[in-house]
């Protein structure tokens, strides 16, 4: 073996912890949005016909999104100040224990009004955890790495996200087949259960890593700002609105064709659950390869162009995506939810890289947290609860949901073109 194999190992290792931790926050996260589209409506919200009480549910869901930015200002400052290793571990530890405390809920049946409000808690408990996660698992793969490997090493960072999909979906797959009344009463607990054993297997791995060599070098010469996220504002306000801008499609697409289809197939179009569940779970498998794959050729030909791509495919597949879903046929509606995931790839592969490049290291985690956590609300957090209204409005239409989508295409076009090229920039200042 060459003298530089210990250095490569040692990224491998850093990007393969960042990737486990983050997949097992995303997990915590999307086991509460799949159980928002089949049950929280039932347990937590009774009284209301099932589009009330989705629109409920799926509001709960929202506000774990508007407390992202929270956690990614607060978690930022520290990380910039403090390390990116420290912020990892601590926000997987919130992530887990919130996740294993809404599993033992009591519900409204028990509990009253008191159950939703102990529900929407902890979901801004969640939300916090994973909106402090995102910066520094990125940014860990980011700056351990080589300048022509960047995309692909946040990539993978990113590939959590659709493992973190898959392992929820094909959990709550599981057990959405137990009889309808043993899955009401316990079975939907379980994956909630199982984070803390998730918990376990994250902090082992995410203890042993070492703190990023660019953070270390960079504190060694200049201490971070008092206030990082004043600093950002000072001098980056315009790399924070393009990266929320840039956000739009990216997220808004991803919540309508893995959270908010499984509501409108199962309720609107009274397709069976494993259906829709079985074409999240493939297409979430084929996402796994299809981010580093992106991520690798936004190293090649830059981040912009793979991006643009991706928010192009999005605005014409808004509509072709209802139209194989509404086919009821079961290869047409994964076909659809396949290609969906595909398309949002394509932007959410270069993204961790891109939007790292974007800001100094003195106020990276802070800067990149921001703008991608101040757009998640707002894109994907209400993502569901708007396509929820539109289809209220188009009287089981889905037609306003399409031109949402295209809408959100048009946000992120206009705001990758804008940005500046980072894909062959020095990021070690």
């Amino acid at each position: 073996m060459s003298k530089s194999d210990p250095k490569e190992v040692s990224v491998g290792r850093v990007v393969l912890a960042s990737f486990i931790g983050t997949t097992i926050e995303w997990y915590d996260f999307f086991i509460y949005g799949t159980a928002a589209a089949l049950v929280f409506n039932r347990l937590f919200f009774p009284g209301f016909d099932d589009l009330t009480g989705t629109m409920f549910a799926y509001a709960t869901f929202a506000i774990g999104f508007f407390a992202r930015p929270v956690g990614g200002i607060v978690f930022g400052h520290f990380g910039d100040r403090l390390g990116r290793k420290t912020m990892l571990v601590t926000t997987l530890t919130i992530m887990g224990v919130a996740t294993f405390l809404i599993g033992v809920l009591p519900t409204y049946e028990t509990a009253g009004i008191v159950a939703p409000i102990l529900l929407v808690t902890l979901r801004c408990v969640q939300g916090l955890g994973v909106g402090g996660e995102w910066g520094g698992a990125v940014l860990m793969a980011v700056e351990h790495g080589h300048r022509s490997r960047r995309g692909l090493h946040g990539s993978w960072v990113q590939a959590g996200v659709p493992v973190g999909l898959l392992m929820a979906t094909a959990v709550f797959a599981i057990f959405s087949s137990l009889p309808e009344e043993q899955f009401l009463a316990w079975g939907w607990r379980v994956p909630f259960l199982l984070g803390i054993v998730l918990l376990g297997v994250g902090m082992f791995i995410r203890v042993r890593i070492m703190e990023s060599p660019i953070f270390a070098n960079a504190k060694s010469k200049q201490p971070a700002p008092y206030l990082p996220v004043m600093e950002v504002l000072r001098k980056h306000p315009g790399n924070v609105l393009l990266a929320m801008g840039a956000r739009f499609a990216e997220n808004a697409s991803f919540y309508i064709f893995s959270i908010w289809v499984i509501s409108y197939a199962t309720e609107t179009l009274q397709l069976p659950k494993n259906t829709v569940l079985t074409g999240i779970w493939i297409g979430a498998a084929v996402q796994f390869f299809a981010i580093p794959s992106f991520g690798l050729l936004s190293d090649r030909l830059g981040r912009r162009p793979v991006y643009l791509g991706g928010a192009l495919f999005t605005m014409l597949f808004a509509f072709p995506f209802f139209w194989l879903v509404n086919t009821e046929v079961n290869y047409l509606v994964w076909f659809a939810i396949i290609l969906g995931l595909v398309g949002h790839s394509a932007m959410y592969g270069p993204q961790a890289a891109f939007f790292s490049e974007l800001f100094g290291t003195n106020v990276r985690y802070t800067g990149a947290s921001l703008g991608y956590q101040v757009a998640s609300p707002l894109a994907g957090g209400l993502a569901p609860l708007i396509a929820t209204q539109l289809l209220i409005v188009g009287d089981g239409n889905p037609s306003l949901v399409a031109i949402y989508l295209i809408v959100t295409g048009i946000m992120t076009l206009v705001a990758v073109y804008l940005a500046s090229e980072t894909y062959q920039s020095d990021i070690h200042d």
